[in-house]
């Protein structure tokens, strides 16, 4: 049976919502709301700015998409709109996040007419700027990709009615606050528009943000017993570097999750992870920064498909990503800020389902364990490592023979190109050799020249007197000549 404690008892017909956005929930099998929507709603219906903070998973994106949908069709188009400019306006700080909240709005909004854009960096340029000069009613999209835009006229911000922030502590951590400054500094101020923000984590940035360019918000918070969902299991291991990976593959191998998350620190850790699971027979994909982003499409879209089993991610997709039916998250390493490891295990038990959270508290990352228990208010479970646990990585035979195959191509292609050069060698003049008496010291060789040479019966001095003057040896010819030994200093 499924676990509705995280709803509660109102409904959404007992808001004044209009009969188009009625429509998609029913088609979505939304009727009732969570804590976040039935606290939120009624203040955004009314027009009034709201600051909202909850957990992962507790339906954020409906509550603030509800509002723009139902605020666009109760209000005229402002007089300065031509049809072209974006009337609302949500800003996703990841690709993935944008992607996903464009997804709910297309099923939410199907029933309002309303058109959807969508820009994001990656991909699509041409025809995410051909989709926006066919004009827009909301532009959802990553900060970067829609200033682009907004520099080259393809639209204005002069008529928005509606602004959303979606994540904004995460858009302080990767650098786009003077974006969204920028951004919001070109729309009309903010008494005649509705401002919407949204986030896991209110943090002072972010009300300091909030209270700059937001008509006094009313803040809503969702309190919990902890920040983490209450049906999740939080485990925390002890291993060696060295123990890591077989750990990680004896648990995998004993939990036999449905779908699973890995998270590492460094996408170098991501690829090596995903090479070693993929040698264990595990369907696995990598995501990360330096991944094309119709790649990261695909990867996402096949484990929400469960065409792969294993996902190893960096933090680029612990924010905002929907996945249903993750069973296990590992975080093989430990985040460094305790708000990533929130959102992290928030990929599980999500909407009240259950979920297991594991960690790694390595020799490098568990220092990190004490800030994490202090955020989320609560001890982790410590477990400890028995040799059953461990699983040795099959060797890669396959990769092995590769690169000894390549290694050898290498060695082959060197002495193909080294050849020529030999018999060059070999082909030209050699040089004379010299005597092992020319070797020998300048003292010896002084003392050789000296001394007076027996002639034999076939040489030109055969048969003189000893007390003749020794005849004077014609030098040889110039080509013939030995080019005098030079000493050459030794440098360094």
């Amino acid at each position: 049976m499924e676990d509705i404690s995280y709803l509660t008892e109102t409904r959404f017909t007992d808001f004044s919502l209009e009969p188009q956005l009625l429509t998609g929930l029913s088609d979505a099998g939304f009727d009732y709301c969570t804590k976040i929507q039935a606290q939120s709603l009624p203040v955004a219906l009314a027009g009034k700015d709201v600051a909202g903070q909850a957990q992962t998973g507790t339906g954020k994106t409906a509550a603030f998409l509800l509002a723009i949908f139902n605020h666009l069709l109760t209000h005229p188009k402002p007089e300065s709109g031509d049809g072209v400019n974006p009337r609302a306006v949500v800003l996703a700080p990841t690709r993935e996040l944008a992607i996903q909240i464009h997804r709910d709005a297309e099923m939410l909004g199907k029933a309002t007419g309303l058109k959807l854009g969508l820009v994001y960096g990656g991909t699509g340029y041409h025809e995410q700027r051909e989709s926006l000069s066919a004009g827009v009613d909301v532009l959802i999209g990553t900060p970067g990709r829609l200033i682009d835009y907004f520099k080259q006229q393809v639209f204005d911000l002069k008529g928005v009615q509606v602004l959303v922030l979606d994540e904004a502590d995460r858009m302080f951590d990767l650098g786009f606050i003077k974006d969204i400054r920028y951004i919001l500094r070109r729309m009309p101020p903010p008494k005649e528009r509705l401002n919407l923000l949204f986030s896991a984590t209110l943090s002072h940035r972010v009300h300091e943000l909030g209270y700059e360019h937001m008509n006094d918000p009313e803040e809503i918070k969702i309190d919990a017993e902890t920040v983490v969902a209450d049906h999740l299991l939080e485990e925390v291991y002890y291993p060696a570097n060295s123990e890591k990976l077989p750990l990680l593959l004896g648990l995998m191998r004993q939990t036999e999750g449905e779908r699973v998350l890995v998270f590492a620190n460094m996408r170098v850790t991501c690829d090596r992870l995903g090479r070693s699971l993929k040698q264990q027979g595990y369907s696995a994909g990598v995501l990360s920064g330096d991944v094309p982003q119709k790649k990261r499409e695909q990867l996402l879209k096949g484990f929400t498909e469960g065409k792969h089993r294993v996902l190893v991610a960096t933090d680029v997709a612990a924010r905002g990503l929907h996945i249903p039916s993750v069973s296990h998250v590992f975080n093989y390493d430990l985040p460094q800020d305790p708000e990533d490891y929130v959102h992290r295990i928030g990929r599980t038990a999500r909407a009240g389902a259950s979920g297991h959270a594991i960690s790694f508290a390595c020799e490098d990352h568990a220092f990190s364990l004490m800030d994490i228990e202090e955020y989320i208010g609560h001890a982790v479970t410590r477990q400890e490592i028995s040799e059953g646990m461990l699983e040795a990585p099959a060797p890669n035979t396959k990769a092995d023979a590769q690169k000894s195959s390549e290694r050898k191509e290498r060695n082959e292609a060197r002495g193909k190109k080294e050849e020529p050069r030999r018999h060059a060698r070999s082909a030209g003049v050699q040089k004379p050799t010299v005597s092992s008496k020319s070797d020998e010291s300048p003292r010896t060789s002084g003392s050789a020249e000296k001394s007076p040479v027996e002639p034999t019966p076939s040489s030109p001095g055969a048969g003189r007197s000893p007390d003749a003057p020794p005849a004077v040896q014609s030098a040889p010819p110039p080509r013939q000549r030995l080019r005098p030994k030079v000493e050459v200093p030794a440098v360094g």
